[in-house]
């Protein structure tokens, strides 16, 4: 199976060391599946872990650490080509393209992206861990 995280998720798994997203990461790490991330993801995850209230919480060095093991052990796919107007949010477009691109399941926290669940194989982190099964990580 293959997922791609909205940077949000991956930023609320740093934030919250025993919530949803935090347990995807580890499964991932654990190998449950392979993740699947691109040079947008990482750059839009580096802009918003730079942003003064992110950066009171997660420390410059969990946020290199963050990117390091991304760009070392994700499947980096090249940066797809977004169709406009999928998602209410535009800048959101990416994220569904990227998916698509690589067979994935998109998943997120995001109520903009979540809506088009009906369209797209999307799931928000709690439901991407029941797809995941019992099994815990590793």
């Amino acid at each position: 199976m293959r997922a791609a995280l909205d940077p949000n998720v991956l930023i609320s798994a740093l934030l919250s060391p025993r919530g949803a997203p935090a347990q995807i990461v580890s499964r991932w790490r654990a190998g449950a599946f392979e993740l699947v991330v691109s040079n947008l993801v990482i750059v839009e995850l580096q802009r918003a872990l730079g942003y003064p209230k992110l950066r009171d919480r997660v420390s410059p060095e969990e946020s290199a650490e963050l990117v390091e093991l991304l760009r070392a052990t994700a499947h980096l796919a090249d940066d797809p080509v977004a169709i406009p107007g999928r998602s209410p949010d535009a800048g959101d477009d990416y994220l569904i393209a990227l998916a698509e691109a690589e067979r994935a399941i998109l998943v997120s926290g995001d109520q903009h992206i979540l809506g088009l669940a009906d369209a797209f194989p999307i799931r928000s982190p709690a439901e991407f861990l029941l797809t995941l099964g019992d099994e815990p990580a590793g």
